[in-house]
């Protein structure tokens, strides 16, 4: 039985879609359908609701929605069986999620960096490490003492005192933020999240059944502390999610006194704060800002050595109190059964190195930042690009609905997907706005990752000024197939 979305939901995750003024109201209503689809947004094969239920949700005529129904039906991109309902889908059988980016020649759909240069010796010297390791007796479900307190003496460098008891070695952060949640949320709960936020932390919570609750955080303003303050005294989270240090998208990082604020109110309020620290040391002009934990010993810290090391190294931790580690090692044999030993071996190496490793990646992220930033500011002089003090990615105000879009050969009104989807006709894969918030939010907004060679980063403008040029006044005019 295929999945089927309620007017209601699909009238809120649509988010503005009637389109420019150059689009009959059908057309921006396919073509946000279609674009949805194809960013992953929507699911291939979900049925969508009936023409007169979806009528009603949107406000808008049935011949509206039966004209845009018509419409994606004569593209392939809807199925209609009597009986069954009418089914969203790829055509040639491709999947609307976790879309592959295979055969683009410029795959900047991940922030992702090179590897550290001392990588290869790291894992050198724990090959030599691991014949001592060979008659380990069972699954490291906890991770090797050593690591464990390798981590541990990082939050006290940091401020933050920790024994290796505290500590819970993962593969990687996103298996940690998945642990953790499966150990300590119950289903119908709220979560508490930013917005814009980590994709794949949205997907998590979704998976889990939770009902989000969004705090507004934006490069220029932070966050709005006392809608978070607000939320968690009314509505009452379970959970909730922050990266307070260089946060994805946004580049944005949480004032000390901020900070301060919701790790007292959370620990009050008996809500588990969970605080993402995997962009925490990717530091280019602000200088160390003392962790959340250091304000309350109920925070949860996750950490990772994936964008700071190199994301081949699945290497992560969560860091907490010594009830809650105990907790995900009684549960985590349901997910996986510990974390491999070589591996463990080769971030012991890198963990004694940590200063180095930062400053590498410090210098890498300023060069590509600042040219990427230049090179945009020539071809896009309508765009907003903030510069972000750390991170690894611009989080760009394309104008969208709501600005002037503007490049050297063409000024219209468009959208991240639009954008996203005529950019792979270019060879360009990249992740449009929407898809770091819900209901449709931020499609006035492209995430552009800089940690590519400079050659990259330089065609990647190239083929957005071009990708762009193609749309032209009218965003409705984007490819209907999706490029493979």
């Amino acid at each position: 039985m295929s999945p089927r979305l309620s007017a209601r939901r699909l009238a809120r995750e649509l988010g503005y879609w009637r389109g420019n003024g150059h689009s009959i109201m059908y057309q921006a209503l396919a073509e946000q359908l279609r674009l949805m689809l194809i960013d992953g947004r929507l699911v291939s094969g979900v049925r969508l609701p009936a023409e007169r239920e979806l009528s009603e949700a949107l406000g808008v005529s049935r011949t509206t929605v039966t004209s845009a129904y018509a419409q994606l039906r004569q593209q392939r991109f809807l199925q209609s069986i009597r009986g069954s309902g009418s089914r969203l889908m790829l055509p040639q059988g491709q999947r609307g999620v976790a879309e592959t980016t295979e055969g683009y020649e410029l795959d900047f759909s991940k922030a992702a960096a090179p590897a550290y240069p001392g990588l290869v010796r790291a894992y050198a010297d724990a090959v030599q490490a691991l014949p001592r390791y060979l008659g380990h007796p069972d699954f490291d479900i906890q991770g090797l003492p050593e690591l464990r307190a390798e981590i541990a003496a990082h939050y006290l460098d940091r401020g933050v005192s920790t024994a290796p008891e505290q500590i819970l070695v993962t593969l990687g952060a996103q298996h940690a933020l998945s642990l953790i949640t499966r150990t300590i949320y119950a289903p119908g709960e709220r979560i508490l999240i930013e917005h814009p936020t980590y994709p794949h932390a949205i997907d998590t919570f979704l998976a889990a059944g939770a009902r989000l609750l969004t705090v507004p955080v934006s490069h220029e303003g932070g966050w709005d502390i006392a809608e978070a303050q607000l939320l968690i005294r009314r509505a009452a989270p379970s959970m909730a999610f922050l990266m307070p240090d260089f946060q994805s998208p946004t580049g944005a990082s949480m004032a000390v006194s901020e900070r301060e604020q919701l790790a007292q109110l959370a620990s009050s309020e008996n809500v588990t704060l969970i605080a993402d620290e995997t962009t925490a040391l990717l530091d280019i002009d602000r200088g160390p800002l003392p962790p959340l934990a250091a304000f309350s010993p109920n925070v949860v810290s996750i950490g990772s050595l994936g964008k700071i090391a190199w994301g081949g190294l699945r290497i992560g931790w969560v860091r907490g109190p010594r009830e809650l580690i105990s907790r995900l090692q009684q549960s985590r044999p349901a997910i996986d059964l510990g974390t491999p030993i070589l591996e463990q071996l080769a971030a012991i190496r890198l963990l004694r190195e940590l200063p180095a490793m930062c400053a590498n990646r410090s210098r890498e992220l300023r060069a590509g930042r600042d040219l990427l930033l230049a090179e945009l500011g020539r071809a896009f002089p309508g765009w907003s690009l903030p510069k972000p003090l750390g991170g690894m990615s611009l989080w760009v105000n394309i104008g969208g609905s709501g600005a002037p879009f503007a490049s050297a050969s063409s000024v219209s009104q468009i959208s991240s997907s639009a954008l996203a989807l005529a950019a792979r006709g270019e060879g360009l894969a990249l992740v449009p706005g929407p898809r770091f918030g819900i209901e449709g939010a931020f499609e006035r907004f492209l995430r552009l990752p800089f940690t590519y060679p400079e050659a990259d980063l330089r065609e990647v403008v190239g083929a957005l000024s071009r990708a762009a040029s193609s749309l032209g006044p009218n965003p409705a005019k984007a490819p209907w197939h999706p490029v493979v």
